[in-house]
């Protein structure tokens, strides 16, 4: 009986000890799975995994072949300055405020500048009736300036049709 007692208890001993090394695998696997996952995200948003934009694929998205600032074929991108505008912008309040905004726009090349500038007035228009509706609260965070400069860009590529606007550049954004 007492021989059997023992075997039961060094029985409940192993069981213990392959519990803790179960555990400790466990542990293990877990804590390598975890690692290469996020090594694994690292590597794909860096670009490495086919995720993400490599440099090269974000400049030809700009339309900068890699080339120093060059176009397609080599050609230098061009930039038009759009004459400075100062705008009421509405107020619920009643008290007058003002957005002055300096603007230049980038585009291709030097032909397509030409184009632009042939059409600067409907230009200007667009850009002129979309402003004097906004409000303050419109332009306020980096939020509400990316929205101005993507319908500026919107309203520019409306306004030069077919000539392609490439960006719009803010020089200066002063609210009054």
């Amino acid at each position: 009986m007492a021989d059997a007692v023992n075997a039961s208890l060094e029985d409940e001993g192993d069981t213990e000890e392959e519990k803790k090394g179960s555990k400790k695998m466990l542990l293990i696997i877990v804590g390598t799975v975890l690692l290469l996952g996020g090594g694994g995200a690292a590597a794909y948003f860096m670009g490495f995994l086919g995720g993400g934009e490599t440099s090269e694929e974000s400049q030809a998205k700009k339309g900068d072949h890699g080339k120093g600032g060059h176009g397609e074929d080599g050609v230098h991108a061009a930039f038009l300055k759009i004459p400075d505008m100062i705008v009421n912008l509405s107020s619920a309040d009643g008290q007058p405020r003002y957005l002055r905004l300096s603007v230049q726009l980038e585009l291709k090349g030097e032909t397509e500048k030409t184009a632009v500038e042939a059409v600067m007035p409907r230009v200007v228009d667009q850009f002129q009736t979309y402003l004097r509706e906004l409000r303050v609260r419109d332009l306020r965070g980096s939020a509400g300036i990316y929205r101005l400069q993507m319908e500026l860009l919107s309203r520019v590529n409306a306004a030069a049709y077919p000539v392609e606007v490439q960006d719009v550049l803010f020089q200066e954004i002063l609210i009054q």
